[in-house]
This record gives C-alpha cells, structure tokens and sequence, in this order.
C-alpha cells in the first residue's frame, strides 16, 4: 500500500513539472524605430549672432 501511495505520488508530481506545451514559442518581430530628421538647437543661435552682428556694424561704423 505504502508503494501504490508513493508511486501516486511521483506521478502527481512529475506530471506537474510541464508548466508550458510542446507548442512552437511565439517569436514577435523586434520593434525598429526609425530616427526622423531632428533639428537641431542650432537654430536659436542665429538670432543673437545676428544681432551681434549688427550692434558689431554700429560700433564699428561710429
């Protein structure tokens, strides 16, 4: 009796041990991020060299 209740058991437990299927895992694509064209911070330069520029003019043609 005490072998029939081990050996149930076992089974029990070895039956268990499978959490998944025998099934293909999925695979999903990788995920591509495409860069878009950034502007940069360049362009809030250009309105104080600008006006470095003309105060530049009025110094110098003083």
């Amino acid at each position: 009796m005490k072998k029939l209740v081990l050996a149930a058991a076992l089974s029990a437990a070895a039956s268990t041990a499978f959490a998944g299927s025998y099934a293909e895992p999925v695979i999903e694509a990788p995920v591509v991020v495409e860069e878009t064209a950034a502007s940069s911070s360049a362009a809030g330069v250009w309105v104080p060299l600008v006006l470095l520029a003309i105060v530049a003019a009025v110094v110098i043609a003083d």
